[in-house]
């Protein structure tokens, strides 16, 4: 009896292992697709920031966002993230004062400063494309986030086209994360 619950817990592994393998290979190649084309909106997902200063990672989606906005793609950008332990500033507030540094208007660009996570983040970007009657966008992060972002948003209903910022291809852990944090989600559990 025992041999039947060891053999059967070796193919649930085999299969789940499987399985990320394959939505791994899924997220390696979105990652280096640029599908950016004319959407309501550009959606800059939020990363770290240093006392009101995005970080590199930050700054780069943002610099990229900015190159897709000044090519007319959108006529609004969302930030997202929140304090992220800083008391004072937001990924998201952060995201909004660089873009209007570098002469985006105020009025274009919406903010979201609660999410801490990439889940929260989606959610409230859908609720404020909701009530803004926006229906598609294009999503700005690294390589690796984009299928994942994707999905959770067109789960929602838009259309979504991504577009990774530029960056050092990711190491093959990246695209297993991001697998298990899809896989997770498609099972319910949100991270």
């Amino acid at each position: 009896m025992k041999w039947i619950v060891a053999i059967a817990l070796v193919l649930v592994t085999a299969g789940v292992l499987v399985k990320v393998e394959g939505v791994a290979s899924e997220i390696e190649r979105q990652s280096s697709i640029d599908e950016a084309q004319a959407a309501d909106a550009i959606i800059v997902l939020g990363a770290a920031e240093y006392r009101g200063k995005p970080s590199p990672v930050l700054e780069a989606r943002l610099n990229h966002a900015l190159f897709l906005y000044l090519k007319h793609l959108a006529p609004r950008i969302i930030t997202t993230g929140g304090a992220g332990g800083d008391p004072v500033f937001t990924e998201g507030s952060v995201g909004r004062a660089y873009l209007a540094e570098r002469g985006v208007p105020p009025e274009a660009i919406v903010v979201e400063r609660e999410a801490g996570s990439t889940a929260q983040s989606v959610a409230a970007v859908v609720e404020i494309m909701r009530r803004m009657n926006l229906q598609s966008a294009v999503v700005v992060s690294d390589g690796y986030h984009i299928f994942r972002v994707k999905k959770m948003l067109e789960s929602s209903g838009l259309k979504v086209y991504g577009s990774p910022r530029p960056s050092a291809p990711a190491d093959r852990w990246q695209y297993f994360r991001q697998a298990i944090g899809y896989l997770l989600w498609r099972a319910g559990i949100s991270i």
